[in-house]
């Protein structure tokens, strides 16, 4: 199963890096959705199976600021 986050990079992450992510997802069966220009990120399909990789990344690597399940905000 494939389901839609938004990932965050902190600024220290180059494009080098990011895009490795995104070849990463991409052979991986996701797809990119929006990449954002305020913030270093961008939204993706990514399959269930190489999330707690793209997780582990987190720690390991460093340059990723968070990984969040891409949802609806409403406000009141």
């Amino acid at each position: 199963m494939t389901q839609g986050y938004i990932v965050v990079y902190k600024d220290s992450a180059d494009d080098a890096e990011i895009q490795k992510h995104i070849d990463s997802i991409e052979s991986k069966g996701g797809k990119i959705g929006t990449k954002h220009t305020l913030i270093k990120g961008y939204s993706a399909s990514i399959p269930d199976s190489f999330i707690q990789e793209l997780q582990s990344l987190q720690s390991a690597d460093g340059i990723i600021e968070s990984i969040e399940p891409d949802q609806t905000v409403t406000t009141q």
